[in-house]
């Protein structure tokens, strides 16, 4: 699902996002298996004969087992493509496989891993990951045309060797409610206190110390949480980052924005406005307005707790869909304190670049290009997040599809997530492919997202002054990689110190020194370089 999908996005992007390879004229070329006979170019199954492919994935729900899962069995029966799943949660996901790329003990495929395009340049570079331009040319057609058709995806996927090395996550840019979407509040807990809806960060204060102070929940006890999240901190600051005036551009490069009236970048973390941003949920937080184990909290401890009912605000998708609790709408974008309001949480559609790779394991990488190619298609596409017509979904005379009540109104209690979960993987927003309202009947599609969407439209950043990502050359790369490795690692612990006020702002110069010494102005340098390059290419 979109928030914790984009929860996850956000923080590899504050490292790695800005890290687009430049498009290049010299293409790696990939050789052909010995067992490219035994596919079939087109049509079902994939494969004459079956073959067996060691697969790698990480998955939301512990429960789960991928060898027994309906959508993988079926997809078998379609492809003649026996995956052997061996998966983790998304919690342990990078230490899994970077041990496994370590150790040498990989699989055939990475499925859903999420990998970094740092990760992805410097396996390509080692042969580990193969260059799939080839492979897509002759086996994807359904990818390659989404290349062709959105250009600034083509060139985010491309590294800088000029070679594609993962299929990534797409987002349909009409898809607003997976695009922008604020938290969503408590209506009746407003309207029993006499508030409306807040239009300001001032009057979004006053909301949630009412919230903590006055009992809105009615049973006598000071066991309300004013504002949740189970996803982080960067939940609450990508949702406040338009109102303090920051990352106007999007935030594919979430540490780089704008000086004002220029197009010369500045490093967002130093500035006065982010500053001031902490200081505001430094209030917050202090005064018991957020839920205050933010930084530790995993998300299902946090959906436990949600679902008793005494959230007033929360930062996930659709309430009534996620925790079965009504009465919930989505908040406004709110006017900052030098009168911004925008909401710049957004980027141009292209998610993890490394959701599915192929290594150099593959016995018939040609049928795997195949095998999620199909994913990228409308059929593909509404089997992923669907299911099976007489199972989990049905279709209407109009050609319209939704959920079975079985899922939408489970028997045994589960909510939406679980429910589908039971037989399909999308559920907590790690996967490749395309994302398409028709066939995404998640929370993001819900009636209540869509207006929650259109409340937030007249507030989003303009696409066109939404920067993609960056065109680093393999030098740079190296370069930006050594430097915000460290550089991130800080800002994290600062701004959790800061919010948290085991730091006092009295040392933020201090921090923005540091920053300086940790070589911050040579990244600024490198990532202007690289702006002006993509400018002059124009």
């Amino acid at each position: 699902m979109k928030k914790r999908y984009f929860a996850g996005i956000v923080t590899s992007l504050l490292l790695t996002s800005s890290i687009l390879g430049a498009c290049s004229s010299d293409e790696g070329t990939t050789g052909k298996s010995e067992n490219v006979d035994n596919v079939n170019k087109m049509g079902m199954p994939i494969v004459k004969e079956k073959i067996k492919v060691d697969g790698f994935g990480a998955k939301f729900f512990a429960s789960q087992d991928w060898n027994k899962l309906m959508l993988w069995d079926e997809y078998e029966k379609m492809t003649n493509v026996d995956v052997n799943w061996k998966t983790t949660q998304i919690e342990g996901l990078v230490e899994k496989r970077n041990l496994m790329l370590a150790s040498g003990d990989y699989p055939e495929v990475f499925y859903a891993s999420a990998f970094p395009k740092t990760d992805l340049i410097k396996y390509g570079k080692q042969g580990v990951f193969l260059p799939l331009n080839d492979y897509i040319d002759e086996y994807a057609p359904n990818f390659k045309k989404l290349l062709e058709e959105n250009p600034s995806v083509k060139k985010g996927v491309t590294m800088a060797d000029g070679n594609i090395y993962g299929f990534p996550a797409f987002f349909d840019p009409k898809f607003d409610a997976f695009h922008a979407g604020t938290p969503w509040i408590k209506e009746d807990w407003l309207k029993k206190l006499g508030l409306k809806e807040p239009e300001t960060t001032d009057e979004l204060y006053t909301v949630l110390k009412a919230f903590k102070e006055k009992d809105p929940n009615g049973n006598g006890k000071a066991d309300e949480i004013p504002w949740g999240t189970g996803y982080g901190i960067n939940m609450f600051i990508n949702y406040l980052r338009g109102s303090f005036d920051l990352n106007k551009q999007g935030v594919m490069n979430s540490n780089l924005d704008f000086k004002e009236g220029t197009e010369e970048f500045r490093f967002v973390p130093a500035t006065d406005e982010y500053k001031e941003l902490l200081k505001y949920l430094n209030k917050l937080y202090t005064e018991g307005l957020i839920n205050q184990d933010v930084f530790t909290v995993e998300p299902q401890q946090f959906h436990a707790e949600a679902s008793k009912g005494n959230v007033g605000m929360i930062d996930d998708v659709d309430p009534k869909e996620l925790f079965k609790l009504d009465g919930y709408v989505g908040v406004p974008v709110l006017e900052g304190p030098t009168g911004e309001r925008s909401y710049n949480a957004v980027t141009n559609g292209l998610g993890n670049m490394g959701m599915f790779v192929i290594t150099d394991k593959a016995k018939s990488p040609e049928a795997m290009v195949r095998w999620m190619d199909y994913f990228y298609s409308d059929e593909g596409s509404k089997m992923f997040f669907m299911g099976f017509e007489g199972v989990t979904y049905e279709e209407d005379k109009e050609g319209n599809f939704k959920y079975l009540d079985t899922i939408t109104d489970n028997p045994d209690g589960k909510n939406l997530d679980q429910a589908v979960s039971d037989y399909l993987t999308w559920p907590g927003g790690y996967y490749p492919g395309i994302v398409k309202q028709k066939y995404f009947q998640g929370a993001e599609g819900t009636e209540a997202s869509a207006q929650n969407a259109k409340k937030v439209k007249p507030y989003v950043a303009k696409d066109e002054d939404i920067i993609p990502g960056l065109n680093y050359t393999l030098e740079e790369n190296d370069e930006v990689s050594a430097i915000m490795t460290d550089v991130q690692t800080y800002i994290n612990e600062m701004t959790a110190g800061f919010i948290t006020g085991k730091q006092d702002f009295s040392k933020w110069d201090d921090y923005n020194k540091t920053l300086d010494k940790m070589k911050v102005q040579d990244y600024l340098k490198i990532a202007q370089a690289a702006y002006d390059r993509t400018k002059s290419e124009k």
